[in-house]
């Protein structure tokens, strides 16, 4: 009996292993592939962001920060000043005439009242006598008009005389007293004139400019200064004081003032009075100090440095100059938060070329870049540097 052969289960088994058996193999290869892949990417990803950080971290640049020093409260600020003498006037002729003598010259020192010149004027003195002459005239016919006048009132009263009479000769006696005070008038008129050819000083003083001599002809007004007289006892020296010491700088200040003809000597003066108006030109104050002369050391026209002594009025900071930054936007300094640059606009008062005064703008606290990059912006990341000189010091005096 024939019987079929049964089917090889062996051969079926074969290809499902082959093919599961290349699925393994393959998922081990991508897996392996997976590992090499992310082990060689991953330090790559870190090596490249290390590389710029570095980069990023040599690309900042390195500055020099400091803290703004303190203001002093009270401070020495140094100006120039002009001197003028207290009182200053040029002398003037009031009358025509030709100078027959001068007295005094300049340098001379002369009290007032004094006499310092004198004028001949022949046509003057002429008019004079004839308005005098008048004078009688009108005096004469206004007591004869007044004897009249009272002589027909009273025999108005007896009907011996008309009403009309008597009052022609009433309105004479008052005209003709009204032309003796016209004449009285043009007297005085002419007595002042031949008074002002004696030329006086006018108050105590130094004669400072003679413009006249003997035999020139003198008119009268302001065509030519005769004397000029200045009084030195007490001198006046006006100040232009910039707008942010205006406040501190008021009546009552004491100041000193220096000049180069006396080395290592001080003038004290005291401040007087302002001009209670800043200039808008200069923006500044004018101020005036008194400073006494009486031992005559001092003369008007001399330049002196005045020196005040200040309360200031609102606290100030002080950073050197190199660290200011000027642009179109106006005057800036840098500082640093969060190792991020910061530009601050600011306020500055003295400047000496070294160091100057921040008003307003910055705080104690802030750290400015003491030298900042020209290409320094706003939030910058820059590299901080603590300096290991002192700070800056104070503003030399005088500065502006």
């Amino acid at each position: 009996m024939n019987r079929t052969p049964a089917p090889h289960s062996s051969g079926n088994q074969t290809p499902r292993a082959s093919r599961a058996g290349a699925i393994t193999f393959l998922i081990v290869v991508l897996v392996v592939a997976a590992i090499l892949a992310v082990t060689g990417i991953i330090p790559r990803l870190r090596a490249r962001t290390k590389l710029q950080d570095e980069t990023n971290a040599l690309a900042a640049p390195d500055v020099l920060v400091a803290k703004p020093q303190q203001g002093k409260p009270s401070e020495e600020v140094i100006l120039p000043g002009n001197i003028f003498a207290y009182v200053d006037s040029p002398i003037y002729a009031r009358t025509d005439g030709y100078l027959r003598k001068w007295y005094f010259d300049i340098g001379a020192h002369v009290n007032k009242g004094q006499l310092l010149a004198e004028i001949e004027s022949p046509e003057v003195d002429q008019q004079l006598a004839q308005a005098r002459a008048d004078l009688l005239t009108a005096e004469a016919n206004a007591k004869y008009a007044l004897t009249t006048s009272s002589r027909y009132q009273d025999l108005v009263k007896a009907n011996a005389v008309s009403q009309q009479d008597t009052e022609n000769f009433t309105t004479q006696a008052s005209a003709t007293s009204t032309q003796v005070k016209s004449a009285q008038a043009n007297m005085q008129r002419l007595e002042q004139l031949v008074s002002f050819e004696k030329i006086y000083a006018p108050f105590d003083g130094i004669v400072t400019a003679r413009g006249i001599d003997v035999g020139q002809l003198i008119n009268s007004g302001a065509s030519k200064e005769m004397f000029h007289m200045a009084d030195e006892r007490t001198l006046r020296v006006y100040v232009n004081v910039p707008q942010i010491y205006s406040l501190a700088c008021k009546p009552g200040v004491i100041a000193d003032l220096t000049f180069d003809q006396y080395p290592g000597r001080k003038f004290q003066g005291k401040t007087v009075r302002t001009s209670k108006a800043i200039d808008p030109t200069s923006r500044t104050l004018l101020v005036e100090v008194d400073v006494d002369n009486r031992k005559g050391e001092l003369v008007p026209g001399a330049y002196a440095q005045v020196h005040f002594k200040l309360d200031s009025t609102s606290p100030t900071l002080i950073i050197p100059v190199p660290a200011l930054i000027f642009r179109s936007e106006g005057l800036q300094v840098a500082t640093v938060i969060d190792n991020k640059a910061k530009l601050v606009p600011i306020m500055i008062g003295r400047d000496d070329g070294r160091v100057v005064e921040v008003s307003q703008g910055l705080q104690p606290d802030d750290e400015v870049i003491q030298n900042p990059p020209d290409s320094v912006i706003d939030g910058e990341v820059v590299n901080v540097v603590r300096p290991q000189q002192n700070p800056p010091t104070q503003p030399q005096k005088g500065a502006e």
